[in-house]
């Protein structure tokens, strides 16, 4: 398998992902920034540094830069086109487009009957501000756009929620609200990597985040079949055929899916399985590449 992996070069998953190909397959690391396309009378060809991506039998994304929005339009684009021409990319385009935003992510959840928290997103603080009474007045404020717990805060009081919306919509930001979800110190993140499965339990006692970037621990989980069952579908209502999916047992009894990442992390889940997810990627991949 020729694969190509959209990344930066300082890239941990990118250069363990190489390691794990070793010399059964060639593997280069190339920038999703620089994406150029060529419309031509021979057709479109995508390439990234004079190189072309067509000639790759896969391409990896992990990454999602930041840029203006004709910038992530335009790789979108690319993404399309080189799906579209036979290269398998994973994940799809469409799918990232829906993981990426937060807002999409939840109304496809929605609408595929799974349980998500509550959630008013919208552009104005007086907008916001009925939202935060209506949630309950203790709600979580998420960027539309982020990952890995950046740019969350949870807000109580109502003077500070004005605050904060006002300052988050100068930004031009858009407000993204949820009713804070009582908990046990803990939430699941299921890593789907088409039929295979591998999970943790993230654990905190420090903050009510669970994200690993910001001290909590891994713990290895073996999901029942409702949990797997929850995560196979909310990754398929995404488009997602390598996700991490991320589900919080409430106190309340029901277990939430909050989140679906389609350029997911594993280190944590290599750690606590002593397993090498990086490995069981690529050979995924290349029985994918084979079919």
């Amino acid at each position: 398998m020729r694969l190509a992996i959209l990344a930066a070069p300082e890239s941990w998953y990118a250069r363990d992902l190489a390691r794990a190909a070793g010399g059964r397959h060639e593997v280069v690391i190339l920038p999703f920034d620089r994406l150029a396309a060529r419309v031509t009378a021979e057709g479109i060809d995508v390439i990234t540094e004079g190189v072309s991506l067509a000639a790759f039998d896969a391409v990896l994304v992990r990454t999602m830069p930041p840029g203006s929005l004709e910038q992530v339009v335009f790789r979108m684009d690319c993404l399309g086109r080189l799906e579209a021409g036979g290269t398998l990319v994973v994940n799809p385009p469409r799918a990232i487009e829906a993981a990426v935003d937060k807002f999409l992510t939840t109304a496809r959840l929605r609408a595929a009957g799974l349980p998500t928290p509550a959630t008013f997103t919208c552009q104005t603080v007086d907008e916001a501000l009925a939202a935060f009474d209506t949630l309950g007045g203790d709600v979580v404020v998420k960027p539309l756009f982020g990952s890995e717990g950046r740019g969350i805060a949870r807000l109580t009081d109502p003077a500070l929620a004005q605050r904060a919306f006002t300052m988050l919509t100068q930004l031009g930001a858009v407000l993204y609200l949820q009713p804070f979800i009582p908990h046990e110190g803990f939430d699941l993140r299921l890593l789907l990597l088409g039929e295979d499965m591998l999970a943790i339990r993230r654990v905190s006692t420090s903050d009510w985040r669970t994200n690993l970037s910001r001290g909590a621990r891994a713990e290895p989980l073996v999901p029942d079949d409702a949990l797997v069952s929850l995560a196979r579908r909310a990754a398929e209502a995404v488009g997602a055929p390598l996700a991490g999916v991320d589900l919080l047992p409430g106190r309340d009894g029901q277990v939430y899916v909050l989140e679906v990442n389609a350029v997911p992390g594993w280190k944590g889940l290599a750690r606590a399985w002593q397993t090498d997810v990086s490995r069981r990627v690529i050979d995924w991949l290349a029985a994918r590449c084979r079919r």
